[in-house]
């Protein structure tokens, strides 16, 4: 159950970095303005690998906010302050003596939203010496390796993705908290396959960071099933590693992927910039 997706790239270098998703990008400098057809081959080279990485990259927000704005429309993160000088890049921030980190869970970004994000875009600004690497999952392979009989169970099922899960709210309620900023319950509900707008391909649409039970369903009839996929779903040939060096820049796409911040890096600082960009409604 590969990703076998195959392009010929003319004015970019892609390299995949595993069989299911995940690919490294060279010869582009994401500082400076993208021509027509390199920013056509990176929207063509996301499709294909749902999350590729630009390693050595030097960016000021503003300027990853430019390189961002070429393939959507970018928004503010709900819920957290962006930074002063430029409001709609995010620094997504564990501190040294902080013990859970940011969105330290299995999800796709913000599915609590009527209209979750259609990409995120990460800067690596400081990394720790070792550990705080990014696993990504593959949920059209999630989607593919269930059987036809689940397949039709769960075409007919609605999610209900909530915002307030403790294990992933822990350390974004940390951050409120200092800015005085008020914490608000969001809720949506989404279709548990979703089709993607881009590609026609199907994907599993649950997140064990949001999804709380079945439309229709109680939580606890709910939880068996929400388990088991929650399982299924990150199975280690559906995934990648993304190993972050120091101004790597990575950019995924939340429609049919999932990612978890591995938290490994105890008694060190990581700082991250992110962009999150304007999706539309799942269905």
């Amino acid at each position: 159950m590969e990703n076998t997706v195959q392009h010929n790239y003319r004015y970019i270098q892609v390299q995949p970095i595993s069989g299911a998703l995940g690919a490294q990008i060279e010869g582009v400098n994401l500082a400076n303005p993208l021509s027509c057809g390199i920013a056509t081959e990176i929207r063509q080279s996301f499709l294909d690998h749902l999350a590729i990485f630009f390693p050595n990259q030097k960016l000021t927000p503003l300027q990853q906010l430019v390189f961002a704005q070429q393939f959507g429309q970018p928004i503010e993160y709900p819920q957290l302050m962006g930074l002063l000088e430029c409001p709609l890049v995010t620094a997504v921030t564990k501190l040294e003596h902080e013990q859970a980190n940011f969105g330290g869970v299995w999800h796709s970004d913000t599915t609590y939203l009527e209209r979750p994000p259609m990409a995120s875009m990460l800067y690596a600004v400081e990394i720790p010496p070792y550990g705080g690497d990014t696993l990504f999952a593959n949920q059209y392979l999630a989607y593919d390796g269930l059987s036809n009989g689940l397949k039709q169970t769960l075409d007919g099922l609605t999610g209900v993705n909530v915002s307030t899960k403790p294990e992933v709210s822990m350390t974004r309620e940390n951050r409120l908290r200092e800015s005085g900023v008020e914490l608000k319950a969001l809720v949506a509900e989404h279709p548990v396959v979703r089709t993607h707008p881009e590609t026609g391909r199907k994907a599993l649409y649950v997140n064990n960071a949001h999804t709380s039970h079945f439309k229709g369903w109680t939580e606890q009839e709910s939880q068996p099933l929400l388990d088991y996929l929650f399982k299924h779903q990150i199975r280690s040939e559906f995934t990648c590693h993304l190993r972050w060096s120091q101004g790597g820049l990575a950019f995924w796409d939340n429609r049919c992927c999932q990612h978890n911040p591995v938290n490994d890096y105890k008694g060190f600082r990581r700082i991250m910039h992110r962009v999150t960009l304007a999706g539309d409604k799942p269905c």
